[in-house]
């Protein structure tokens, strides 16, 4: 699924529809879904977040990247792991910085620069790309992926939640 994103707004608009699939998705409360964020400095990663927060009853302006602590917990009707990447130079570093506790049944771990260490990561997980086109540096170009069966039921809600007549909507 691909979007057209023309704000920081538009795109916290999008995340917030995916949390209230993710919350919608009776078989997410059993696990720890992870949402893979990738894309450039500045294409969107956190802004992301914030609506995914806002979208779990979290208050966006919470929401900080947290590349120098590597995650930050934030409570809401689910917890929300935030956890960036960045910083780490090995995949066993993801382990050590606590990623199997993250996974606690009913979290939802969203990972800035998920694309350093894909195979740290569980296979059945949200991938969501970010990128700025060159031609429109302010919009964004979000492309949203599913694999293993509880993030396909996941995107299957979150899809049947969009309206073409939103802004931001999916291109079809």
């Amino acid at each position: 699924m691909r979007f057209l994103s023309r704000s920081p707004q538009q795109t916290r608009q999008v995340a917030r529809r995916l949390a209230a699939a993710i919350e919608a998705a009776p078989e997410t409360r059993g696990v720890g879904l992870v949402v893979a964020l990738v894309g450039s400095l500045g294409a969107g990663k956190t802004e992301w977040v914030k609506g995914l927060a806002e979208g779990l009853g979290i208050a966006p302006d919470e929401v900080a990247s947290p590349t120098f602590v590597i995650a930050t917990e934030y409570a809401g009707r689910r917890p929300l792991i935030h956890a960036d990447l960045y910083r780490l130079a090995r995949a066993e570093e993801v382990d050590a910085a606590g990623f199997g506790d993250w996974l606690a049944p009913g979290h939802v771990v969203a990972v800035e620069w998920a694309d350093r260490f894909p195979d740290a990561l569980p296979a059945d997980r949200i991938e969501v790309r970010l990128a700025r086109p060159a031609t429109a540096p302010d919009e964004r170009v979000v492309e949203i992926e599913a694999s293993g069966p509880i993030a396909k039921d996941v995107l299957v809600r979150f899809e049947q939640s969009s309206h073409p007549e939103e802004e931001g909507a999916p291109w079809r």
